[in-house]
């Protein structure tokens, strides 16, 4: 008991110790960013600028909005930079507990993760902001002024890259359900009808109620679970290592 005792506050000293680089690390791009936290905030802001009706503007109806929202976004804009040595130590962590066949699989899924993330979120930046937010804008009435709050902007913002961020995961979900054996291949192709049902149905949770926002979703969507069911289909199923091998073999 003493052995496992030691062990498991070893193991906590070690997470804490990771926690706080991977913290630092944000810190430190924080404060290196900070000065620009304005531009920074013009560069998210510029699809709906660039949609606004001439002499359309953002509005702060929040008394420290103004401040706030640029910090808010430097900081979003700190940790994704600091994301690869935050996963580092994440992955430092937990890496010696896992078996050889289990590190070939677990890190290149986390590398591809991430990639899908960011790719999603850009997606989302230069192809869905601009059309959704020209759309949007074009059905104001003769006589409104459009003036979105920054904070309510920025709200929407975020919901949209998680949202995009998530639905670009889809291929490496398929391939891991199909690796650990969950599902199989044929069953991913039996339930193509429902997937579809499905991606509309997300889509229109998701994105703002007009019919180009929800397409730009669900037809990406879909397009990712077939490259997932391609995909595991490609690389096939893991082979499970002996359950009694050490992590070092």
């Amino acid at each position: 008991m003493s052995d496992v005792q030691e062990t498991f506050v070893s193991h906590l000293i070690e997470l804490r110790a990771r926690l706080i680089r991977a913290i630092v690390s944000v810190i430190i791009v924080f404060l290196c960013l900070v000065s620009w936290a304005r531009e920074i905030y013009t560069l998210l802001a510029a699809p709906m600028l660039a949609a606004l009706p001439q002499g359309g503007q953002m509005i702060a109806t929040d008394v420290a909005g103004a401040f706030l929202v640029p910090m808010k976004v430097t900081l979003m804009v700190s940790f994704v930079l600091a994301l690869p040595y935050v996963l580092y130590q994440a992955w430092a962590f937990v890496a010696p507990g896992l078996y050889v066949h289990e590190r070939r699989l677990v890190l290149p899924l986390i590398a591809a993760s991430v990639l899908l993330f960011f790719v999603g979120m850009g997606f989302a930046y230069f192809v869905v902001f601009p059309s959704v937010f020209g759309f949007v804008n074009t059905f104001a009435p003769e006589g409104v002024a459009v003036m979105t709050d920054i904070e309510k902007y920025l709200s929407f913002v975020l919901t949209t890259f998680l949202a995009f961020g998530m639905t670009f995961e889809v291929p490496v979900i398929v391939i891991v359900l199909v690796r650990v054996g969950l599902v199989s291949l044929d069953q991913l192709k039996e339930a193509r009808r429902y997937v579809i049902v499905g991606a509309f149905v997300i889509a229109a949770i998701f994105t703002p109620p007009d019919v180009l926002s929800q397409f730009l979703m669900a037809v990406p969507l879909l397009l990712l679970y077939e490259l997932g069911i391609f995909m595991a289909g490609v690389i096939g199923r893991a082979d499970h290592g002996p359950a009694l091998n050490s992590p070092e073999d």
